[in-house]
């Protein structure tokens, strides 16, 4: 079958960068636009066409779109950071909400019929106990959340009215890096605050040690960054083989504690420091787990890295990202 030509948002990004790199890879024709806001050029893959442009602007997007004879879209670019989505609402609502809103438009106006969007584990909540199906009730505790869940509505929303075919990926706790050169900028997730916090020689923190999992602390579930650009390649060969209207978890199905964490990220950098346990937060839940079982089932992917896989190559991008005078440009691959 004769490769589609995709429109990869937010592709600058940490997530999005990886899934160029991907699409690339599998010999994918595929189109960035990213405004730059958090993105860099030199992310994204030298043989994709990257262009500066919002994804707030409709006629812009629209153009890309029709010049490019562009398939189908991924939807990844968003403002994704919880604790700034509640000290700032109205934006988290303009840019993703609106942002949405208008690469649907652009897709209306340009005759786009394909939609993988970027969706997010936080649209549960705080889900009951045991594993997270996409049956699962859906109850954003958060501006972030809540996003996410109405950009799935305007999605589903707008299927019908523009003839749209499309899948929402919700992930779960992304991280590790596929080359040292892509590793995650922010500072934001347990992985990213336990590796800083061991490489300066401070305290990581855990919040809670009364939980009721096995050791007490919060359990999660984790997602290679790689494994999660390989079900966005499924996921768009799938949709353009056949129509299709649902969301699919994307998780490795088991869970790993905060005591885990910290342990891996130990033996792996070799840095040793105690932690510190303050108080509980009463928002966080004990135990998120994903069930993949319907994405392995219909696209037939599933997560391949291990937890000691993911701080590994997180740690090796930790190391590249604060290593003096180095020149980042020069590694944009393996």
């Amino acid at each position: 079958m004769k490769r589609q030509t995709w429109l990869l948002t937010g592709g600058a990004g940490y997530i999005g960068a990886h899934v160029a790199d991907a699409m690339s890879r599998a010999g994918r024709d595929v189109v960035v636009v990213d405004d730059l806001s958090t993105g860099r050029p030199e992310r994204v893959p030298g043989d994709v066409e990257l262009v500066a442009c919002s994804v707030l602007d409709t006629t812009a997007l629209a153009e890309v779109m029709t010049r490019r004879r562009i398939a189908g879209v991924i939807h990844l670019a968003a403002k994704k950071a919880v604790d700034e989505s509640v000290d700032r609402p109205l934006h988290y609502y303009h840019q993703n909400v609106h942002g949405t809103a208008s690469v649907l438009q652009a897709m209306s106006m340009a005759g786009v019929r394909r939609m993988l969007f970027s969706s997010s584990a936080a649209v549960y909540g705080v889900p009951p106990g045991g594993p997270v199906t996409e049956s699962t009730p859906t109850a954003p505790i958060n501006p972030y959340g809540a996003t996410k869940l109405i950009c799935e509505w305007l999605v589903r929303d707008a299927a019908p009215a523009l003839g749209l075919s499309w899948i929402s990926l919700r992930y779960f706790n992304v991280c590790g890096a596929g080359t040292p050169s892509l590793g995650d900028p922010g500072v934001t997730n347990l992985l990213q605050l336990t590796l800083q916090a061991l490489a300066q020689g401070v305290s990581p923190k855990v919040f809670g040690q009364d939980h009721y999992t096995a050791d007490g602390t919060c359990v999660r579930d984790y997602i290679h960054v790689s494994d999660l650009a390989d079900a966005h390649l499924a996921a768009a060969d799938h949709l353009e083989r056949q129509d299709a209207r649902t969301s699919y978890n994307v998780g490795c199905g088991r869970g790993s504690s905060v005591l885990e964490v910290l342990s891996a990220a130990e033996r792996i950098t070799g840095i040793r420091v105690p932690y510190e346990v303050t108080a509980a937060r009463p928002v966080d839940p004990a135990n998120v787990v994903a069930d993949p079982a319907r994405i392995h089932q219909d696209l037939d992917w599933e997560a391949k890295h291990d937890l000691d896989s993911m701080v590994r190559s997180a740690w090796e991008a930790w190391q590249y990202s604060h290593t003096p005078y180095q020149h980042h440009s020069a590694l944009t691959g393996p």
